[in-house]
């Protein structure tokens, strides 16, 4: 397997690594630095939360069974953290009964290694793995065109993401950043089509558009200002208005940046085509006629 180019550290992916016997690991964390990995390393589940308070690591790697807080519960405390949700766990333990795969997976791990470790085998698994949630957490972020922003409910009305900006107006909402509850406000929000205004704390009007079902069955609700008390005649009303599916969404938030057909088709996973069959459908409901417009109204610089 080649060797990632890095110019320099920061722009080095970062692992964290979560092992009670982290030198039994040597020849795995000497692999991942030799791939271009900055490697962290815990000696427990403890240790890793509060190494997470200081950074966000693109990956974690974390033993199933440790003394004190086992991997399984590290796992859990760190999926019910927002800011760490979207952080793939890969589990790798000596534990290979079914009922530990099983458990692995419900508490939020995207894969499972059973000891002793081959270190290339974990590398091309957690270069898999990281890539995946990289290009997910990006495309995601991309959301907040015009002033927008973006939340995801799971099929608990749980918020399982947020977007920068529907962050700022949640936490006006008295919703704390690390939450993973749900304003009452927006409850009504998640009956399908549904529509709603709100007011937050400061004042800010705030439209509220349920866009209906998104991956993993997660439901996806649009935020935007909204203006003179009404819907108002600027680039968010008029995407608001618009009502685009959450993948087109996604691929206008992604022209604004001025991504061409074929790179989003690899961010999103779909080919150039269907890309620009999305376009013309999103050109129809915004009515424009030209990519630079879409871009323009995007980015809030069209009327």
């Amino acid at each position: 397997m080649p060797t990632p180019s890095h110019p320099d550290d920061s722009e080095r992916p970062v692992v964290l690594v979560v092992d009670d016997a982290p030198s039994s690991l040597g020849m795995l964390c000497d692999t991942l630095e030799a791939s271009g990995y900055t490697v962290l390393v815990a000696g427990d589940g403890e240790a890793a939360l509060q190494r997470l308070e200081l950074v966000v690591p693109d990956a974690i790697l974390l033993d199933g069974m440790m003394p004190g807080l086992s991997g399984f519960e590290t796992c859990r405390r760190i999926k019910a953290n927002a800011a760490l949700a979207h952080v793939p766990v890969l589990f790798m333990t000596g534990l290979s009964e079914t009922s530990h795969v099983v458990e692995g997976f419900e508490c939020g791990g995207v894969d499972y290694v059973v000891k002793p470790i081959r270190a290339q085998e974990v590398l091309a698994r957690l270069h898999t793995h990281a890539r995946n949630a990289r290009i997910t957490r990006m495309a995601r972020d991309a959301v907040d065109v015009a002033g927008m922003g973006v939340v995801f409910v799971d099929a608990h009305g749980r918020i399982a993401w947020r977007s920068p900006q529907a962050a700022r107006w949640l936490q006006a909402l008295g919703v704390p950043s690390a939450s993973g509850l749900l304003p009452d406000s927006l409850e009504p929000v998640l009956a399908p089509g549904a529509a709603a205004a709100i007011t937050t704390a400061d004042g800010t009007r705030l439209s509220v558009r349920n866009l209906g079902a998104a991956a993993l069955g997660e439901t996806m609700l649009l935020l935007a200002l909204q203006r003179d008390g009404a819907a108002g005649s600027g680039p968010s009303a008029r995407l608001a208005e618009a009502a685009l599916t959450p993948r087109e969404t996604e691929v206008l938030s992604w022209l604004a940046k001025g991504k061409t057909n074929r790179d989003i088709g690899e961010i999103l996973g779909t080919s150039p085509r269907t890309v620009n069959k999305h376009l013309e459908h999103i050109f129809e409901k915004l009515g424009v006629e030209t990519r630079a417009a879409a871009a323009a109204l995007a980015s809030g610089r069209l009327d």
